[in-house]
Parts: structure tokens; sequence; C-alpha cells
């Protein structure tokens, strides 16, 4: 299939330019085309915000407003989207959070957790979201014996994806105890595939189904660490991502069973590399950071859930400086939108240090848009290029939000929501028009609606 678009302002090459026409043909950039004279083009001026692009590519539709690459969520617990709004209702911690969590856990099953992603996928591709990472733990019965297909909630996650439009990459994920030293219990046993051999076993008969698939260690209270080298050796050449100090009671027992930091209990064991992400990475030392920096590790913060939870401000400076690249992810959905995870790092890191100007627009744009090998295994996006998946987020600069902002990157980043995206393309392909959101939400209430019945 072509397609062609006359974008009235874009992202492009790390400036936001007008009048940009782009083709595309079989979901790649086959023409960028920054000030290009649209008006001998034959664009069509008349179509509106919502339509559909004439298919063979012969008139460019027009798209007003300002168009960015899409947005890559690597970090993402599909079935978290159920509990938003109700663990907020009374005070707690990370910990009754999580005792929530396990609540929902314990009442899915593949259909009723392939209805809720496919919910949340489509809220995630309304916000500009166009490839996730699903941090996938929640594999057999709630008694933890397996499915008759043992991947039965893998799959009900992959088929959710496809139907919604967006790109997954299944991070199976491998948990085999409560704490350091306790056996699984309670609904975790549903998380377990009992011993690392049998997590291999499980996701190695998904290798040959054509699934972006990598791999992660839940945390190292959840995988000991003697086994962790057998995930890291499996994971070679895909995705490898860990939690990593998202809680100072996790580094405190982490260092009492090991002597040794999270961080450092895992580049003793081979897991840290240039395919690894740490995700949160909120408590780290300073001989933490130079492991994450001279491992070339990612470090994954997700700051609207880490702000949910109480669980702390990373050092995303910090970080940087060292040489250590972030990704953003929306973790446990409390907030699904990619303009509030980017601008979070900037507004919480003034917080921290009453001082502004810690990320540029431009440099926050980057850190939203990663979503190849390193970080989700989708080389060849999250950029508005010739040879590129054609990924197209396009906002509408006249909302009250964004009304008078100077429709750039600056708009994007520090005025916009998701609420303002009118269109998203992935791949090529139209997956939300305007005026999709109404229907999204029936969706969610329904799902959810079914889960808590």
């Amino acid at each position: 299939m072509t397609s062609a678009y006359h974008l009235e302002r874009a992202w492009v090459a790390g400036a936001v330019h007008d009048d940009v026409l782009v083709e595309i043909d079989d979901g790649r950039f086959t023409r960028v085309e920054p000030r290009a004279r649209v008006q001998d083009l034959g664009v069509d001026d008349s179509v509106t915000k919502s339509s559909v692009p004439r298919s063979g590519g012969e008139t460019p539709t027009r798209l007003p407003g300002l168009t960015l690459p899409g947005f890559a969520n690597t970090h993402s617990h599909a079935f978290h989207r159920a509990l938003r709004g109700r663990t907020q209702r009374e005070r707690g911690s990370f910990w009754t959070w999580r005792e929530q969590m396990y609540a929902v856990a314990e009442r899915l099953d593949p259909d009723s957790y392939h209805a809720l992603a496919r919910a949340t996928f489509r809220e995630m591709l309304a916000a500009g979201m166009t490839s996730v990472g699903e941090f996938h733990y929640l594999h057999h019965q709630p008694d933890g014996t397996p499915y008759a297909d043992p991947n039965a909630m893998s799959h009900a996650l992959v088929a959710a994806a496809q139907e919604a439009g967006i790109r997954l990459t299944l991070l199976d994920t491998c948990y085999l105890s409560a704490g350091f030293g306790r056996p699984p219990e309670g609904v975790q046993r549903r998380f377990s595939d009992g011993d690392v051999d049998r997590w291999l076993g499980r996701v190695d008969t998904m290798r040959a189904e054509g699934i972006v698939l990598g791999a992660a260690i839940h945390s190292v209270r959840a995988v000991p660490a003697e086994v962790m080298p057998a995930i890291a050796e499996w994971a070679i050449g895909r995705p490898l991502h860990v939690h990593v100090s998202e809680q100072v009671a996790e580094n405190r027992d982490c260092v009492a069973a090991y002597v040794r930091t999270p961080t450092e209990l895992l580049a003793d064991h081979d897991v840290l590399g240039p395919l690894t992400t740490a995700v949160h990475a909120t408590h780290l030392t300073d001989d933490d950071v130079t492991h994450l920096a001279a491992s070339r590790t990612y470090a994954g913060f997700c700051p609207t859930t880490e702000r949910d939870l109480g669980d702390g401000v990373g050092p995303s400076t910090r970080l940087r400086e060292a040489g250590v690249r972030l990704t953003l992810g929306s973790d446990s959905h409390a907030v699904v939108d990619p303009f509030e995870e980017m601008r979070a790092l900037e507004m919480d890191q003034r917080l921290v240090t009453q001082e502004r100007g810690h990320w540029t627009a431009a440099e926050l744009l980057d850190t939203a848009t990663v979503h190849g090998q390193v970080s989700l295994g989708w080389d060849e996006a999250g950029a508005i290029a010739v040879g590129q998946r054609a990924d197209l987020v396009t906002l509408d600069t006249a909302t009250p939000r964004t009304a008078g902002t100077g429709a750039d990157e600056h708009t994007a980043v520090f005025s916009a929501t998701g609420a303002d995206v009118t269109q998203v393309v992935v791949d090529g392909r139209l997956v939300v028009r305007q005026g999709d959101s109404e229907e999204i939400g029936r969706e969610l209430a329904e799902a959810i609606g079914a889960v808590w019945a």
C-alpha cells in the first residue's frame, strides 16, 4: 500500500519544519521532503483531520497541526490498567498497592486478559505510543498450573496488540521467588514456572512464532542470582529488561542477602549490557551509575508510576552525564500519556534541585522515541526519515492546551497531552482517527468492569 501526506509542521532531523511531504510504501517512508512545494502536487486541502488517506498515493492528504514520530512505551504491565482510580482511594504504601495489584492478577484468564490488554493498547495508541514493551509475568492459572497452551496468556497479549494495531515486544518475565530465599506464595504462583529450566523451555516454544520476543528478570528479589546468567545467555541478541532499585527496601534487602546493591549483583552475573534496560533505576549509588554506564545499559524511567507509588525521583541527569541513555514507559498506567512522561523528567528534577533547565525539549523527544534493538527490538523506528518505519503522530496545535505555544517541539513536550492527538499512523496504517476516544473509553469500561464484576 502506498500513501502520501502533506504535514503542515513536522519534527524532522531534530527540528520542526513547515510543509513536509512524506510518501509511504509498504510501511516505510520512501520520501521525506521539508518545505515541499505541495501546492504543485495537487494537495487535497479539503480533507478533514479524520479522513482516511487515498490509496495509491497520487494525492497527498493534508495533516494540519504538528506531526511527530511515534513514541515508544518501553515498560508496560497491561493488566495494571484495571487499578486506575482504585488504588488511590485510601492511604497506603507501595506494598499495599501491590496487594491490590495481586487482587487483579488472580482474576484474569486469557479471554479477560485479551480484552483488557486490547483496550489498554488502544489507549496507548490514541496518546501517540506506537510500540510497547510488555513486561509479562502473568503466565499460568491462579494456582500455578499451566494452561493447556502454556503460553495462553502470552498469546492473548499478542492477539490484543495485533488487533489494536500497536507493535508489541513481549518481554517474557522470569519470576521464581516471593523475596530473597522465599518461594512464591498466593497469586505469585501463577507468575512462576517453578525453576529457570522450565522458564527456558516455555519461552523457547515461542521463538518460531514470529513474535518479537525479549526476556525479563522480574527483580533481584524474584530471581535467585545463580540463575541470572542462564536468562542473560538466552537473551543474547534480544532485549533484556529488569526492575532495578525501585524501592529503598529492595536495596536494603539485596545488600542483606548478597552484600551487593541490585546493580552490582546484576553486573556480577553478566546481566548488564547494551541490550539491557534497568527499569526504574531510582535509588542508585555512584558505583551503580558507573556500572550502568560502563556496560552501556539503558535506564528505563516511568515517572508517572514512580510518582503515583511514591517511589522517588531517579537521577536522570546524573545518568545522562555519565553516558547512560534513558527510555520512558507508562508501567502501571496510572497515566497513559507520553507527553506527561517526557516533561516529568524535567519537572521532577526541578523539584529535587530547585533549578530549571535540565532537559531540552529536543532531548526529551529523543528519549521518548527509542524503539530500537537496544530497547524494544524495533530498529528503524522513531524518526520521520527515509527508510524508517512510517509512524506519524499528529497534534492539534489549537486546543486550549496548545494554542499560542509556538506549534514546535516545546508545544509537544511542555504543553500538549495525549488528548491533543488527532491521528496516529503505525507502519503506514491509520490506526487512530480523531473521535476514536469515545469508543476506546467504552471498550476500557467494559473490559475493566468485567475484571471487577
